[in-house]
């Protein structure tokens, strides 16, 4: 079996990751029949007033089934019916969203693909793509089954960490914030702003990882910065943390969502995660 799919009309972005699933309530109207495809009785939901399909998915069930075909992704919830629960099912035309579409099921005959997801997860990975410029949504099978969702970012080397958790204790008494931003020409800032002073740290010539090559080829301009706002407290309690200086530092950023850093040294991997502030 085999999905990808691709989105990259800003306003179908938009509609996928912040319309559909944290806008829109959805009201459940109970359709006419049995659907045809699940054999129940079962509800349509209709959008009505802001909030979040996913949020409310999430409060009825903590897993829903992702159906797949060539012309539809189908979200369906069936807890329980013979103790009176509820019934769901979310239809989105593919051709309403997504510039590219592929898909293969178990055969020709029976071309679906089926994954239990968990919704809150769903949920999440959605929110960090809201601002992205690219969303990509494919089915992984490393250990097992996966959907990974992917949003365009920059990333880009570490300065050495001692380096930068100096600046950083400094900047701590001038600020409880600190703004970290970074593009694909090898640039990375640390700043922060106040109402009497403004104080910016350059670091230039740090390099970007092969990745990074991949996002200038779908146009992307090297010198464009993306940025993210964040707790200075916990960038330094991360920085505090590192006692060895690793073999591999590396920063990713999805603009004003979440800054994500890696580090690798000999066979241990860290991943430490700061979402942005609101």
């Amino acid at each position: 079996m085999k999905f990808r799919a691709k989105i990259v009309d800003a306003a179908c972005l938009n509609q996928f990751t912040l319309d559909i699933w944290h806008r829109h309530p959805f009201a459940f109207r109970p359709l006419s029949s049995f659907h045809p495809d699940c054999g129940q009785r079962c509800f349509e939901l209709c959008a009505t007033e802001p909030n979040g399909v996913s949020n409310m998915i999430a409060k009825l069930a903590k897993t829903c089934t992702l159906r797949i075909n060539p012309d539809k992704l189908n979200f369906i919830l069936n807890d329980k019916l013979a103790s009176g629960g509820v019934s769901m099912w979310c239809e989105l035309e593919q051709e309403n969203f997504f510039s590219e579409f592929q898909m293969e099921g178990v055969s020709a005959e029976n071309n679906e693909i089926y994954l239990e997801l968990t919704s809150e997860n769903l949920s999440r990975a959605l929110k960090t793509a809201q601002n992205a410029r690219t969303l990509k949504i494919k089915l992984t099978n490393k250990h097992f089954p996966c959907l990974t969702v992917s949003v365009e970012l920059v990333s880009i080397y570490l300065p050495v960490l001692k380096t930068m958790r100096s600046v950083v204790e400094k900047m701590k008494n001038i600020s409880s914030h600190l703004v970290i931003e970074a593009n694909l020409n090898g640039e990375l800032n640390l700043k922060i702003e106040t109402e009497l002073v403004c104080v910016t740290t350059h670091f230039k010539d740090l390099g970007n990882p092969p990745l990074a090559s991949e996002n200038t080829s779908q146009g992307r301009n090297p010198e464009e910065m993306a940025e993210v706002h964040i707790d200075i407290r916990k960038l330094l309690q991360f920085l505090a943390g590192q006692q060895v200086n690793p073999t591999k530092a590396l920063c990713n950023i999805v603009n004003n969502r979440i800054v994500h850093f890696d580090l690798l040294h000999e066979d241990v991997s860290l991943q430490y995660f700061i979402p942005a502030l609101s």
